[in-house]
């Protein structure tokens, strides 16, 4: 892709070879959020423009709040690998993907600037305006793929998003005793615990069974809405909050 004119006013163009058409004619109806992993965002930048990469992705966030544009938003750009959410399986197609420069898990997870979190909130909130997309389908990288992606990670702040109008929350409830739910148990609550997880998006079978799948579904969720502690054990803090945010969604019949 050569030089192009950026869908967003605020961002400079640095084009990625890495996109494709999207499939079906689809138009982007959900926003995944990332972040970059790497030691620095030039290094993130560099690899996410190089075609041997096979990585791109729409948007990349720096510290600063500078924002670059490297896949026109009409291409499918290549940041969401293997993943699913709400049975959908190539969310590439339909996705817009932001990079967000932060060192990640192996960089010992540093906090996301104030400026940067405003600059994506502001790219979100435009995006989403200009492609009618729904506050509950901005989403984690690692709620489309949990267990094999945990990006942007427990500290990436989405209640200060939803206060920028971005984005699907509720308060967290508090953690505290009472019976829980955790890998090797069976039977009928634990199909209820991946009844809810699978009405609200996440890729697991309604089996009864707390599976491996299942707990990872369990920790993503965590990682994103009930951040305090990612375990992967269906508390009654966990469960709460999956259910006020089901309840919330348009249309969620009990």
């Amino acid at each position: 892709m050569t030089h192009f004119a950026c869908d967003y006013a605020a961002a400079r163009a640095v084009p990625s070879p890495n996109h494709g058409e999207r499939a079906g004619g689809l138009k982007p109806d959900m926003i995944i959020l990332h972040y970059t992993g790497m030691e620095t965002a030039a290094a993130a930048l560099d690899w996410l423009c190089r075609e041997e990469s096979q990585v791109s992705c729409h948007y990349f966030v720096h510290e600063d709040g500078r924002i670059d544009q490297l896949v026109t938003e009409d291409r499918r750009a290549w940041h969401a690998g293997k993943s699913v959410w709400k049975g959908e399986t190539d969310i590439n197609s339909r996705s817009i993907g932001i990079e967000i420069a932060n060192a990640g898990h192996l960089g010992g997870l540093p906090d996301f600037p104030p400026a940067q979190i405003e600059a994506v909130a502001e790219l979100c909130r435009d995006c989403g305006n200009r492609w009618s997309i729904a506050p509950e389908r901005v989403l984690a990288h690692s709620d489309v793929a949990p267990i094999r992606k945990v990006d942007p990670g427990e500290k990436f702040p989405w209640e200060v998003l939803h206060s920028r109008g971005v984005g699907h929350w509720v308060a967290p409830a508090p953690i505290g005793g009472g019976r829980f739910f955790q890998k090797g148990d069976q039977g009928q609550p634990v199909e209820a615990v991946q009844t809810m997880l699978s009405l609200y998006g996440y890729g697991i079978e309604v089996t009864g069974i707390f599976c491996e799948t299942t707990e990872g579904a369990v920790a993503a969720f965590q990682r994103h809405f009930r951040r305090a502690r990612v375990d992967g054990i269906a508390d009654i803090s966990t469960l709460d909050t999956l259910h006020r945010l089901l309840s919330a969604l348009p249309n969620f019949s009990r």
